[in-house]
Formats: C-alpha cells, sequence, structure tokens
C-alpha cells in the first residue's frame, strides 16, 4: 500500500488524471457486469429507485415520478423513459400519468419487478458481503464519501476552463 502511495505521490496532474480515468474506467467495467442476469445495471438502479421512492413517498403512495428517476439517475428524460419503456415491456412496472399526463407519467413497480431486484439485491449482497469484510466497514464509508466528493467536484469543474 505505501508503495503505491508513494508512486502516486511522484506522479504528475497528468498522470494522476491517467489514473484517476483508468480507475474509474476498471470500477465501471469491473466483474459487476457478472453479477447481473435479467437485469442490467441501468434497469436494475432504475427498478430500485422506483421501489425506494415509491415505498417513501407519502404523498403518492408506491408512485415515482419519471422526472425524479431521471433526476436521481443524471439522465434525460428520454434516457429515463426508454429505460422504463423497456422494464414496462417486460411486465417489471406500471407506468402511467396523472389527468392527461400533463401532471407527469409515474411508475409503479409490479410483483415480479419487486422479486427481480429482491434476487438482484441478494446476489449483490452476498458478493459486497466477501469484499466489505475484506476492505473494511471504515474503509468502505470512507471511501464512498471521498468518491462522492470528487464525482461533484468533477461535475462542478466540468465545462470549467483555466
Amino acid at each position: 500500500m505505501t508503495d503505491n502511495r508513494e508512486k502516486l505521490g511522484t506522479m504528475d496532474i497528468r498522470e494522476l488524471a491517467n489514473e484517476l480515468t483508468y480507475q474509474r474506467y476498471l470500477m465501471n467495467k469491473g466483474q459487476i457486469q457478472g453479477l447481473f442476469s435479467e437485469l442490467n445495471i441501468p434497469e436494475y438502479l432504475a427498478l430500485h429507485v422506483i421501489e425506494s421512492r415509491g415505498a417513501a413517498s407519502e404523498e403518492n403512495p408506491g408512485r415515482t415520478y419519471l422526472k425524479e428517476l431521471a433526476v436521481k439517475m443524471q439522465l434525460t428524460i428520454q434516457q429515463a423513459s426508454k429505460i422504463v419503456g423497456g422494464l414496462e415491456d417486460r411486465g417489471l412496472l406500471i407506468w402511467s400519468h396523472d389527468g392527461y399526463g400533463s401532471e407527469g407519467t409515474y411508475m409503479i413497480i409490479t410483483e415480479s419487478g419487486q422479486k427481480l431486484v429482491l434476487e438482484q439485491e441478494t446476489r449483490l449482497k452476498e458478493y459486497y458481503g466477501t469484499v466489505f469484510e475484506k476492505f473494511g466497514r471504515e474503509n468502505l464509508m470512507q471511501l464512498l464519501a471521498l468518491m462522492k466528493q470528487l464525482e461533484e467536484i468533477l461535475d462542478s469543474s466540468f465545462g470549467e476552463k483555466d
């Protein structure tokens, strides 16, 4: 571990930028893809958001609005619609609208959608349980906080010029 830190400490900004890009690529590409068989990662995340937001909504129990999903997943409405349309075609959620649709469209997860989310969560829990045990809870919490902080800085810096 010390060798890695020392190596990183001697890198210039170009080398650090390349290493950060490479590490983000590896994390996104990673073996996690193999843990998903019936859903891809965006579909799983969408179902998870729809289920958790719907369950937490006091105003509209069970409902998650398309705009909420798009904001949470940092997608355009069109991208979110494409994911939701595919999930609806497979019977994993019901997609409807308030009034004539001008008040917004919402999704409600179906029983088969809930079952699939639970199965996927179980697979992820089994895999990550071992990883978290080896890495340590405190390390994980610290890493997630740092990743969130870095992502916020990357997002805010995107488009800024020197």
